[in-house]
């Protein structure tokens, strides 16, 4: 199953796009503080792209599209801003007490694999969860 978002770069926007998030994740085998470290962690990405590659810019495109398969969930999300040298995104230490700075480490928490790539325009940023298995159901249910 695959849903695609597709939004302009304002942050008064994001409440929608967390919105859709949630309840594509409804279709997956996630427990419900799982998918919201999901919204959470593509909330972060989303303000990242508006921030630091449109710079606060509010017509720029973002593309979000979610993929997921009884084993897997992948979320893809498409910038056309300034590219990232991957190797300069880093999260700041836990013990530096002060605001943001923990948009990547939420991403890694909340995601199996996070990559960065780099585009010839913009930056596309693949993350990927692997799902629990859907729970067998038990015998009563079944007799129904």
């Amino acid at each position: 199953m695959n849903r695609c978002l597709e939004f302009k770069s304002d942050t008064g926007l994001l409440a929608d796009m967390r919105h859709e998030v949630r309840e594509y994740l409804k279709t997956t085998t996630l427990d419900e503080m799982q998918a919201e470290l999901i919204v959470l962690a593509l909330d972060e990405a989303c303000t990242n792209i508006i921030r630091y590659a449109y710079d606060g810019r509010r017509d720029c495109p973002i593309q979000i599209s979610m993929d997921s398969d009884p084993e897997q969930l992948r979320c893809t999300i498409r910038d056309y801003g300034k590219s990232c040298d991957p190797k300069k995104i880093q999260s700041r230490e836990l013990d530096d007490f002060r605001p943001g700075g923990l948009g990547v480490r939420i991403m890694k928490t909340a995601f199996d694999e996070v990559n960065y790539q780099p585009c010839d325009e913009g930056t596309k940023l693949v993350m990927v969860k692997n799902l629990p298995p859907i729970p067998p159901q038990n015998a009563s249910a079944r007799k129904g």
